[in-house]
């Protein structure tokens, strides 16, 4: 049989199986129980399976995720979280946009820390809209500064990322560490695009005195509350950054770091623990359990020649590099629309990172630029999963349309920042080739 007919009856039953509600980890299970039973031997297969799915799960480089998750739970229901957003606001006085900044800021700090962008869309849409609306803030701003969750997928630590670059067997510390300056760059386009829009059109975001608060008392909160969370994200990526701890020593280092905050301001109460603990277990539970088929239907496609065919063809187009690697952007645009980040990965990984290596293409370079526009997908419409959350936490009167509109801004800064990258790889690279050996 050729590659392209293996491609198409793998490809096209496990679509088929995925639009009958399957759930995807099981839709997955099934592809790879039929194809290891056909064309690994029977029984024989079926074992190898089972070897594949326990390696899949045991590798050491996945360590770092439940506790990045863990790092966030305990920082959500332990209200710190909550209390830094409150001290930022009060720092940024009058500035134009002031609670889409702060919202923004939050959004940065929840996302990555716990690694959801999908929970943290819901959270800041129940918390900071119904604030912002009391302000006279319209949902043109409001909104999409709840979903610009871009920024959740990149700047370290992120648990994404480290299950990402563990499927595309990519350095896990270098995708950590060189998150860290295209991260930077979104968030300044963002903080632009907020301030520049409210400032010639204040009627989006009418200014409000805020209470005054003397500046001793500001630093004093600061330091008391800012500047120890802030100490935790230096702690996990200051240390791979020195090259003092590998990623998973890091990440230990940062959730030990979070239960002491914890405990020093007497917020690590039995509930909170007992609240962090099963959110972690959920959520990493969730994302093994997806993971576990990746290996087994890399191997399929693999084994069959499904994926040497393509590259093979691909290859021997008469095309630049960089309009291959757009054209399958695309293709996880599309796929984000419908699909769960971690299922997107599984499904075009086995299929791109051959791909990226017989191009020529920085395996870091397009690992990071695919993180970024997996969450800009999230948030294109139709089907984009952070459009549905929103509706769902909005106010009534909000429609579908006015959530679009507010968020397309932000995919735009999104397309551009990707467009940066793509035209200078050293926002990528800097970090994780000149200063990590």
């Amino acid at each position: 049989m050729e590659w392209w007919w293996t491609l198409a009856l793998i490809l096209g039953g496990l679509l088929a199986i995925l639009a009958t509600g399957l759930p995807v980890a099981f839709s997955f299970l099934v592809v790879n129980l039929i194809g290891a039973y056909c064309l690994w031997g029977g029984l024989a297969g079926l074992e190898q399976l089972v070897d594949s799915i326990y390696s899949s799960v045991t590798m050491f480089s996945l360590l770092p995720v439940a506790l990045f998750v863990l790092m966030g739970e305990l920082l959500l229901h332990s209200q710190l979280a909550l209390k830094a957003i409150d001290i930022v606001d009060s720092w940024l006085g009058r500035l134009p946009g002031r609670l889409s900044l702060v919202t923004l800021g939050a959004g940065t700090m929840f996302s990555c820390l716990s690694g959801s962008s999908m929970g943290t869309t819901a959270m800041l849409g129940s918390i900071m809209i119904p604030e912002m609306e009391r302000r006279g803030y319209q949902p043109a701003i409001s909104i999409g500064s709840c979903m610009s969750g871009g920024l959740a997928m990149i700047i370290p630590p992120s648990a994404l990322a480290v299950i990402l670059a563990s499927i595309a067997q990519v350095s896990v510390g270098k995708v950590l560490v060189g998150g860290l300056l295209p991260g930077l760059l979104l968030a300044a386009l963002y903080v632009l695009y907020i301030i520049g829009r409210c400032y010639f059109n204040p009627a989006i975001a009418p200014s409000y005195q805020p209470e005054p608060i003397p500046l001793r008392h500001k630093l004093a909160v600061s330091a008391k509350y800012l500047l120890p969370m802030s100490g935790v994200v230096f702690v996990v990526v200051g240390l791979i950054f020195l090259g003092v701890a590998t990623p998973t020593e890091s990440a230990a280092m940062g959730a030990m770091s979070v239960v002491i905050l914890c405990a020093v301001y007497r917020r690590l109460t039995f509930e909170v623990l007992k609240k962090s603990l099963v959110g972690t277990l959920k959520i990493a539970v969730m994302m093994f359990t997806i993971l576990t088929g990746s290996l087994a239907f890399s191997q399929l496609l693999a084994y069959t020649g499904a994926t040497s065919g393509l590259v093979e063809f691909v290859s021997g187009l008469p095309l630049h590099p960089i309009f291959l690697m757009i054209a399958m952007q695309l293709v996880l645009l599309v796929l984000g629309t419908f699909m769960e980040q971690i299922s997107i990965m599984m499904i075009t990984l086995p299929i791109f990172m051959p791909l990226v290596k017989a191009l020529g293409i920085n395996e870091v370079l397009f690992v990071i630029i695919m993180l970024v526009n997996l969450e800009v997908a999230m948030k294109t419409p139709p089907f984009g999963f952070l459009l549905f959350v929103m509706r769902g936490v909005a106010p009534e009167k909000v429609s579908m349309g006015e959530i679009i509109r507010s968020t397309l801004p932000f995919v735009i800064i999104d397309m551009v920042a990707i467009a940066l990258m793509m035209a200078f790889p050293v926002i990528v690279l800097l970090l994780p080739e000149h200063i990590m050996h």
